[in-house]
């Protein structure tokens, strides 16, 4: 991949940092990529994509080799889905800019998310498990709505 950055928005970057674990924080993500990651997907699944407002000065942008394998899918997946577009997987970079201008605007979206669950939280890893648990239940209960039993009569 090229050598674009994985850059965060200027008024997230508080939240992300704490987001990582470290002694004066709870957070619940070992590193600055497992939090744009998480954000990147509950920004997806809240179909909240948000441009980014300025760029973060203090943290800087996190390369695109520190994403594994599967981060880097992630990436790709979204890309897809928004673009609509098979050629946006090429080596190009053009298409490496723009998957990752999706994938920014994804974190930046689902980093607003968090900052309105997370809002007045002292321990951070404590209410993401909240809101995990929250989630899975919510899918729970969609699975048991659909039951086959009711074409039998």
């Amino acid at each position: 991949m090229a050598a674009n950055r994985i850059r965060i928005a200027k008024d997230k970057v508080e939240l992300v940092k704490a987001l990582v674990a470290s002694k004066d924080t709870t957070g619940a993500f070992q590193t600055y990529v497992e939090v744009m990651v998480f954000a990147a997907a509950l920004g997806a699944k809240h179909k909240k994509r948000v441009p980014l407002d300025g760029i973060a000065k203090d943290l800087s942008p996190l390369r695109q080799d520190y994403f594994s394998t599967s981060f880097i899918l992630l990436i790709n997946l979204l890309a897809m889905t928004e673009i609509k577009d098979i050629n946006i997987l090429s080596e190009q970079e053009v298409a490496d800019e723009q998957r990752i201008h999706v994938f920014e605007e994804y974190a930046n979206g689902g980093l607003e998310v968090l900052q309105n669950e997370l809002r007045g939280s002292v321990d951070y890893s404590e209410r993401l498990l909240l809101i995990l648990r929250s989630e899975k239940n919510k899918q729970e209960e969609q699975e048991v709505e659909f039951d086959l039993r009711k074409f039998l009569y």
